[in-house]
């Protein structure tokens, strides 16, 4: 099913959202979160997930869109 290009942005942006935890999180000692293998495997689960969800295709509006050439 394709996404629509305000579905893509969200996503995307959620991506990048997760992205940016992962990175903050690697400056926190393991030891004082608990959980944190669980929190790690979490944020690359979802990271996975957005990133299959954005290959599925382009959006709605783009497919549209007569191709050029």
């Amino acid at each position: 099913m394709s996404l629509t290009k305000l579905e893509r942005e969200a996503i995307t942006d959620s991506l990048l959202k997760i992205q940016s935890i992962q990175s903050s999180l690697e400056h926190v000692d393991d030891a004082k979160l608990l959980d944190m293998d669980a929190i790690q495997e979490c944020l690359e689960n979802a990271d996975q997930s957005f990133r299959r969800a954005l290959r599925n295709g382009p959006a709605k509006e783009d497919q549209l869109k007569p191709s050029k050439g």
